[in-house]
């Protein structure tokens, strides 16, 4: 006991500089991201988008006021699509193919701010994750049953710019909502990357890896990507951001590693309380889950595949 402390208090005093740099930028970035999209919405520019991207939505067997609802996952977050979702009459075939959909790419700026900085290019996680999204919707629309017949329809006519409302009430709501966010986040990056380094001083990271190996052998990650997955999957990519810029900076994971890790995360992450609030609403959870992770398995084994050509 008289040597854990002395241990522990050398382990904060080491982790908490760079787990307060990587708050200071996640928070800021996440403020400029969360304002930028409050003038979207604002200003009605959300809602345009949306009607423009309505008629492809039938192709995933969606009704075209959907779109509304990735539309706005796609830019802010989960919880503003199942918002926008729970003001939709919509099936739990129609709620399964959209919660899949968007939780493969949603908060496509922050999270992929988040994969850039450990060493995957924002333009590729954009491109994997929307077309992922996409690939998605379509295959499920073409697999699950009661397939509805949705004609083609054309884009809604919807002005560029049309006020939502008083802009300062809108303002205040928006800034109390992001102080909130912002100490959520400052706690939970803090507290996992202080857990992050003594999980590794006292040797459980390699049982963890042990443990997780076949999994991941089979989604083609390698075993020491394991906390990392973990911690992608528990809390996501912006609460788990600190932890993954300082297991990079560390040198414990290679730019290759990264990669094939992120295309992995990308898609399929935050898998506890996703998934949980999604079949709160109607959502089938293992098909959320499994079509993704054969989606990602698919994507790193062909990866790997290139890699190896490239050799």
């Amino acid at each position: 006991m008289k040597d854990l402390l002395p241990k522990i208090k050398r382990i904060i005093a080491t982790a908490s500089p760079r787990a307060l740099k990587t708050i200071l930028w996640i928070v800021r970035l996440t403020a400029i991201v969360s304002f930028c999209v409050f003038l979207m919405q604002y200003t009605g520019l959300i809602n345009w988008i949306s009607a423009y991207v309505s008629p492809l939505f039938h192709h995933f067997g969606l009704r075209g006021d959907a779109a509304i609802a990735f539309v706005s996952g796609y830019f802010i977050n989960i919880y503003t699509s199942i918002a926008v979702i729970e003001t939709l009459d919509l099936t739990v075939r129609e709620i399964t193919i959209l919660a899949t959909m968007s939780t493969a790419a949603h908060a496509i700026i922050v999270e992929g701010a988040v994969l850039h900085k450990t060493g995957t290019p924002t333009w590729y996680t954009i491109t994997i994750r929307t077309l992922a999204a996409i690939a998605l919707g379509f295959v499920l629309n073409l697999l699950l049953p009661d397939r509805p017949a949705y004609a083609a329809t054309e884009a809604t006519e919807v002005p560029l710019f049309a006020i939502q409302g008083d802009f300062w009430p809108l303002f205040i709501a928006w800034a109390k909502g992001m102080v909130r966010l912002a100490v959520m986040m400052s706690l939970l990056i803090y507290l996992l990357n202080i857990l992050q380094r003594i999980l590794y001083e006292f040797g459980v990271m390699a049982r963890l890896s042990r443990l997780l190996r076949p999994l991941l052998a089979l989604f083609g990650l390698p075993e020491k990507c394991s906390f990392l997955w973990i911690v992608a999957n528990v809390i996501g990519l912006s609460y788990g951001s600190a932890a993954m810029l300082d297991e990079v900076a560390q040198g414990n994971i290679s730019r290759r590693e990264i990669n094939l890790l992120n295309t992995h995360i990308g898609i399929s992450h935050s898998n506890l309380e996703d998934l949980l609030l999604y079949a709160s609403i109607g959502g089938i959870w293992w098909v959320i889950l499994l079509s993704r992770w054969v989606m990602t398995s698919c994507l790193v084994w062909g990866l790997r595949g290139y890699y190896r050509l490239r050799e």
